[in-house]
């Protein structure tokens, strides 16, 4: 099954983040810091989708814009001449998606991370952030450590639930 998604695919050590949001949102911006911090762009603009056998999602840019970003304020450019060859990557099975929203009082957002919604790309359901974009925010930081999270949960290590596993436990010796 292969689907598009308006984006940018990162490889963030070794984890595809999915980057979407509205057009204007930082997107591009998000990922070229993310590049100038050693990870590796996949796509920027168009990524295509496909689901393999296994049931994994992955994704690449089209031919014809791959390796390359608009910028606004600065215009099309190609990360290879920018950064060198081991800025940009082929393919990424994609492990996140941190869906960028902008920043206002009334934004409902995660707080405590003992459930991590899904979206479903492609028929794979992929856990999803959603993440605010304030003014002079560090959103490239929020997706390190959003990744960073991510890895250790999935190998059993959740922060809100070892905490709520204290808070009960605290509870129950009073």
């Amino acid at each position: 099954m292969t689907a598009r998604a308006h984006g940018a695919l990162v490889d963030v050590g070794g984890v595809g983040v999915l980057l979407l949001g509205p057009s204007g949102i930082g997107k591009s911006e998000c990922a070229l810091e993310l590049v100038r911090r050693g990870h590796r762009l996949v796509a920027d603009d168009v990524v295509l989708l496909e689901r393999d056998e296994a049931g994994r999602l992955f994704g690449q840019a089209p031919g014809i814009i791959r390796h390359h970003m608009e910028l606004r304020g600065i215009g099309i450019v190609y990360l290879p001449d920018l950064f060198g060859p081991d800025a940009v990557c082929e393919r990424a099975e994609i492990a996140l998606v941190c869906r960028l929203a902008e920043w206002r009082p009334d934004l409902e957002v995660e707080r405590v991370g003992l459930e991590r919604p899904t979206e479903e790309w492609a028929g794979v359901a992929l856990p999803t952030l959603l993440l605010p974009v304030r003014p002079a925010g560090s959103l490239a930081t929020l997706v390190e450590v959003a990744v960073r999270d991510h890895v250790l949960r999935r190998s059993g290590r959740s922060a809100p639930h070892r905490l709520d596993d204290r808070l009960r436990a605290e509870a129950e010796r009073r």
